[in-house]
């Protein structure tokens, strides 16, 4: 009997997990970036990928990831928060601020979309 796509992803997602715990960010990269390659609607998985690729240095690809976790949960104030902090690490200071008056709005009550 073959696994179900869930299945296979959150085993992908604590495979990430676990490599991160140990402190190995690359192997972390690797799985978090094949669990949103399987179900590229799972906000976990990019969100993880993200914040991994910041603490890589990989700000392009992080704030890629930061940007794909916001579309899906565009009301998330860890989403926002953690996307301009990856602006801040790339130098994109206006966009860094952008994100932070979203996580702002979010945090206080607000919705940056209408659910």
């Amino acid at each position: 009997m073959s696994k179900s796509l869930e299945e296979n992803r959150d085993e992908l997602f604590d495979a990430g997990n676990l490599a991160l715990a140990i402190g190995d960010l690359e192997e972390a990269a690797t799985q978090f970036k094949k669990v949103v390659n399987l179900d590229p609607q799972f906000f976990d998985g990019w969100h993880a990928y993200g914040m991994v690729m910041m603490k890589l240095e990989q700000y392009k690809e992080a704030i890629g990831a930061g940007l794909q976790a916001t579309t899906l949960k565009p009301n998330d104030l860890l989403a926002w928060t953690a996307l301009s902090q990856m602006y801040v690490a790339n130098e994109q200071i206006a966009e860094a601020e952008d994100a932070k008056q979203k996580a702002t709005i979010l945090g206080i009550g607000g919705k940056i979309v209408k659910e």
